[in-house]
């Protein structure tokens, strides 16, 4: 190495990288904890307090802790993580340097390695695979599509497969789910899982070092191209004409394309009308938040993965009091155990209380429910709510309900089909309608524009 770097200013440089890029909490939660224990070669070894706590972090943050790393040291380092127990040796739980791969033994081939651009391998995390993903009437469509497609890539016809929802809800577990899936099986032998900020940063390295050519070969030679988070190519457009490209090149040689996205394709904004014909022409899946069974079977399949013994009532208060995000979820349950470990307390239902109170505040106590939007705007427009829900066509009417639809997007984490359900089984593209209908007359007349305000003041107020 050009020069030696010492494992805590190494790490403390990550922290500062890493406190700017996450909220305070997340800061406090994750990273915090971790401890430097040393460098070997070009890897930095860190200590966490136990595997749960490794699993959350290298499924969830490894990409931008490489990049820390990536930022700090100049270098393509990596990190291994341990546990240090009674003071025995530590254990290496896992490898995660950005050359690392758990499939190394089936590189993609016809690339050059010396160029330094492209990560060989799938880079797939092992984890997310179908047995552990929780399937409940929320995501059960998405799952059997996903499954159809990791059994016969290529072959049937949900080519390309796109899986929509917000954010924690499970998108990435299956996606990666596909991949794993389908090269385990070996229906597949070329996987590529990558979001598409790593598409992107792969291609903005290509073109600085003239390594197009390079990209592209890459990305064609595969049998499956998993694509994380596309809308962050909105308003990229070299990075979309590139994409653009590939994906033609995948569909016409019957390669498996599978994409996630946080909103319909159709909502997308910044994106290519030939991308999105191809996007809207696809099989469109949404996954939807986690009924209140779904959330205690994640919890408990989690606890019994990782061997902890988490009371019942514990894990049912969680799930009904985190109602919306699988992620935000599984980050109580951790942020449980860590309390549990620090101040060396047994989790109990009095302890959890205190955590979610911490985590939550004030929105502990209450949320914003579709029918609370509904009377609420029934009641402020002097509308019979039966009339704004079901068929009533009059122009209060009709302009009442559009508002409901918009606010009901804005406060819930419903999905634009489940609200058109809520308004007389309306479909999709309805709601979308109503929702560009209020945004536009708020940016043209001011009077709509306060009454909107007051009632988003109205709703904020009981957050």
């Amino acid at each position: 190495m050009p020069e030696v770097f010492n494992s805590v200013n190494v790490w403390n440089g990550c922290l500062d990288y890493l406190r700017k890029k996450v909220p305070q909490q997340t800061f406090d939660t994750w990273f915090a904890p971790m401890k430097p224990i040393s460098i070997a070669g070009e890897t930095l070894l860190l200590q966490v307090p136990n595997k749960f706590f490794y699993d959350w972090v290298d499924s969830h943050y490894r990409d931008m802790i490489l990049k820390a790393l990536s930022d700090i040291t100049g270098n393509g380092f990596g990190v291994n993580y341990t546990i240090l127990l009674g003071g025995e040796e530590p254990g290496k739980l896992g490898h995660n340097s950005a050359s690392h791969n758990k499939d190394s033994d089936q590189p993609l081939p016809e690339v050059d390695v010396k160029t330094g651009l492209f990560e060989q391998g799938t880079r797939l995390n092992e984890r997310y695979v179908f047995d552990t993903y929780v399937e409940g009437t929320s995501n059960q469509f998405a799952r059997a599509a996903a499954m159809a497609v990791a059994s016969a890539p290529g072959r049937t016809s949900f080519n390309p497969l796109v899986i929509y929802g917000g954010t924690g809800l499970g998108k990435t577990h299956l996606l990666q789910a596909i991949g794993n899936e389908a090269l385990g099986s070996g229906r597949a032998k070329r996987v590529v899982y990558v979001s598409s900020d790593s598409f992107t940063l792969d291609f903005i390295a290509a073109v600085q070092k003239n390594k197009t050519t390079d990209f592209s070969r890459y990305y064609r030679s595969v049998d499956m191209l998993l694509l994380d988070d596309i809308q962050f190519f909105q308003n990229k457009e070299q990075t979309q004409e590139q994409f653009f490209h590939i994906f033609n090149d995948l569909y016409q040689h019957h390669k498996q394309i599978v994409l996630t996205t946080d909103k319909p394709p159709m909502e997308l904004r910044g994106l290519q009308e030939r991308l999105l014909s191809r996007f809207q022409s696809s099989l469109t899946v949404d996954i939807q938040p986690p009924d209140l069974e779904t959330r205690i079977a994640i919890l408990q399949k989690k606890a019994n993965a990782d061997e902890l013994d988490i009371p019942y009532e514990v894990i049912e208060y969680l799930s009904m009091n985190i109602r919306s995000n699988i992620r935000e979820l599984e980050g109580a349950l951790i942020r449980l155990l860590a309390y549990s470990s620090l101040i060396r307390v047994d989790i109990d239902l009095n302890l959890t209380q205190r955590v979610l109170r911490e985590m939550l505040g004030a929105r502990h106590a209450a949320t914003v429910s579709i029918e609370n939007v509904q009377s609420t705007v029934s009641n402020t427009y002097k509308i019979n709510l039966d009339s704004m829900v079901g068929k009533g066509r009059t122009k209060e009417v009709a302009e009442s309900r559009m508002i409901a639809m918009y606010l009901t997007r804005e406060y819930t984490d419903l999905s634009l089909k489940t609200i058109g359900l809520y308004f007389g089984g309306r479909d999709h593209s309805t709601v979308v309608h109503a929702c560009r209908w209020v945004e536009e007359r708020i940016k043209n007349d001011p009077s709509f524009a306060r009454q909107i305000n007051d009632l988003k003041t109205r709703f904020s107020q009981n957050l």
